[in-house]
Formats: C-alpha cells, structure tokens, sequence
C-alpha cells in the first residue's frame, strides 16, 4: 500500500509544477517588458540610437525634393506611398558637415509629434539594441537632443530625445 500514491498529491503535485513553470515564463517575460529596445544608426561616425517604438519603417534614399524657405536642417520631402514626408538630415542637425547620401545611407520614418510622420537621412542603420532600463545613464551632458548615453561594448550610444529632434520650426 505504500507504494500507491493519493490521487489528490498526484494532482497537487502536478499543480504545483504547473504554477512553477507559469512563474517562470512569468518572469521571463517582465525581464522582457523591463527591456528598451533601440534602433542604432550612424551618423558622422556616431552611434546614435532611436526608440523602436517611434519608428515606423526604414527606406533606401529616394530622390528628395527640395522645399524653399525651410530650416537649414530639412532636407526636402519625399513621397512614400502617396504621403507626403519631410526629410531632416541629421548630419545637419546635429551640427556635422552635409554629405551625399550613399548607398548605406537609410531614410529612417518616424512618428512625430501629433501623429505626423517625418524622416531622418542617416547614414546607416546598423542594429537593434535591447537594453534594460538601468544601462541608460539620463546625465549624458551630451547636449539638447540627446537624451541618454547607452555603454555599449565600449563605446557609447547616444539616445536622440525624437521629440527635440522633430523641433526645428524655429530654427533657420
């Protein structure tokens, strides 16, 4: 008789295991959530990263039109699928010398403020980053459009705050 096990303990032995995997995933997927995931782009032979939740999709270079009477910063428009979009080049807003697009050059798209949707010439897309909250150092002193500094493999990654990037109406 000893050698038989009580249904119920069988069942709650089972529960119990249950219960220990759904905790697991359970953790699992907070240490998940708890992560940022960043796009990483290059532009002027720095990392800068994007939150991949503001971006919307990532072109090739197209031909941009130029627009008159615009900030210094805007490049031009391009049309994609019918929608009209602004193109900032970024070498130009944060202050580095304009160069020609090349062939690893990307038109990042983005989702503005109020919905708009803008583009940012960069000159490559090179990865996705997921990092935690905590590797994000917000005292970056980096300067107006950056948000964060990110250690990465050492070398640094600057978080570009979309928001003061996307402000440019004032600027000439």
């Amino acid at each position: 008789m000893s050698g038989l096990v009580n249904p119920a303990e069988r069942a709650g032995a089972q529960w119990e295991r249950l219960a220990r995997r759904a905790a697991r995933r359970s953790e699992a997927r907070a240490e998940a959530f708890d992560r940022q995931q960043l796009l990483c782009v290059s532009i002027d032979a720095s990392r800068y990263a994007l939150r991949v939740e503001r971006v919307r999709q990532i072109v090739r270079v197209r031909p941009i039109a130029a627009v008159p009477r615009v900030p210094r910063a805007v490049r031009g428009v391009i049309s994609l699928r019918g929608e009209i979009i602004q193109v900032i080049d970024m070498r130009r807003r944060l202050g580095a010398t304009p160069i020609e697009p090349t062939r690893a050059s990307r038109i990042v798209v983005v989702h503005g403020v109020d919905g708009q949707a803008a583009g940012l010439l960069v000159d490559a897309v090179t990865e996705v980053l997921s990092v935690t909250e905590e590797a994000l150092r917000r005292d970056s002193g980096e300067g107006e459009m950056v948000e964060a500094l990110c250690d990465r493999e050492s070398e640094f990654v600057s978080l570009l705050d979309l928001d003061r990037v996307l402000e440019i109406d004032a600027e000439r």
